[in-house]
């Protein structure tokens, strides 16, 4: 299969993963630009020849990204027409996206250059029904949580914030943030833990006391989701009174450093992520099995080892809910199915 045949797949998958998550203005973007871009421009060019995979290393959202970051900073009326669900400009979104080309061509290429920010507090909810699970098996209830890419370090903070998990409530009831995700299935386990520590690390971190970086991150947020617009500022606050502990490296020379630092009797070590997993090399992916299991080998009762992760099935475009965890021999248990952002969360209650 030619390199371009591999970009058009890409982005054909992109719209309907779009689309299956409620995100029909995204969708439509994406397969517009796909539809308009040719290789008369360097923009062009750049898309349709990508060398690496384009769907691991989401290239439809690279530059969806761009021309939403044009549209937010208000200078393209067309552009805002389509984002705002103007049938005219729906219909017409090619044409539109070839003349933003030509005009802000330069301003576009740089959103090539690496992958998406995607942070979103919401997925946070997801951790939080894991963690529940977790306590319910009888691990110790105190948690040190190591999350991989973690970009702007949104859902290191989630001790701060407040969740109603089916009815079950975690968290301050004052807190600025709460997550109440339209939940489908039984209720979470009704169970009491504790945070020990919470730490991350991304191989490019982003600050959002920097105002470029807080732009970037915002571009990102799917424009259907209007309230991920509002909880962005909230967190910006958070951030900005109390920085989560972020460190910039890479998901495996991290997880692999922390495996070594001693843990703490009665502490469950607790490796999360979510939506990151296609974003790491895959020799960076073998290499966090190999440093997982060899660690969960060496677990025991009062130092138990957990894997949590939400992450994208790009066959059923659904995001799935996993858990490993030793000793008990590492078996992978689906806890559940849930929203890219936090919408909702099926339970399985397994």
């Amino acid at each position: 299969m030619s390199n371009q045949q591999k970009v058009r797949d890409a982005f054909a998958n992109q719209v309907e993963y779009c689309r299956s998550n409620g995100a029909p203005i995204t969708g439509r973007m994406v397969e517009a630009i796909i539809a308009a871009i040719d290789e008369n421009s360097e923009l062009g060019r750049r898309i349709l020849g990508w060398d690496g995979n384009p769907l691991a290393d989401a290239l439809p959202l690279r530059i969806a990204g761009g021309f939403h970051a044009l549209q937010l900073a208000g200078h393209h009326p067309s552009l805002s027409a389509i984002y705002e669900g103007d049938g005219e400009a729906t219909a017409n979104a090619e044409s539109i996206i070839t003349e933003t080309i030509a005009s802000d061509e330069a301003a576009l290429l740089p959103w090539l250059d690496s992958p998406p920010q995607t942070n979103e507090a919401g997925r946070s909810s997801s951790y939080i029904a894991g963690l529940l699970w977790l306590t319910a098996q009888e691990l110790p209830p105190r948690y040190e949580i190591l999350e991989i890419g973690s970009s702007a370090g949104l859902n290191l903070m989630i001790e701060r914030y407040h969740y109603n998990l089916g009815g079950i409530s975690v968290g301050p009831e004052n807190a600025p943030l709460s997550f109440s995700p339209e939940w489908q299935g039984p209720p979470p386990p009704n169970a009491r833990f504790e945070f020990e520590s919470i730490r991350g690390c991304d191989i490019a971190p982003v600050d959002l006391a920097e105002p470029a970086q807080a732009n970037r991150l915002t571009a990102f947020i799917w424009p259907e989701h209007k309230v991920r617009f509002e909880r962005m500022k909230t967190a910006i606050g958070l951030v900005t009174e109390k920085a989560p502990q972020l460190d910039g490296a890479s998901a495996d020379d991290w997880m692999i450093e922390q495996l070594k630092k001693p843990q703490q009797e009665g502490v469950t070590r607790v490796l999360v992520h979510s939506i990151v997993w296609q974003y790491i090399p895959k020799a960076g992916r073998e290499r966090i099995k190999q440093a997982m299991e060899a660690a969960g080998a060496k677990a025991t009762t009062d130092r138990p080892l957990v894997w949590l992760s939400l992450e994208a099935n790009r066959e059923t475009y659904r995001h799935e809910l996993t858990v490993q965890h030793w000793p008990g021999g590492g078996e992978r248990t689906k806890l559940g199915e849930a929203h890219a952002h936090g919408v909702w969360l099926k339970w399985l209650g397994v």
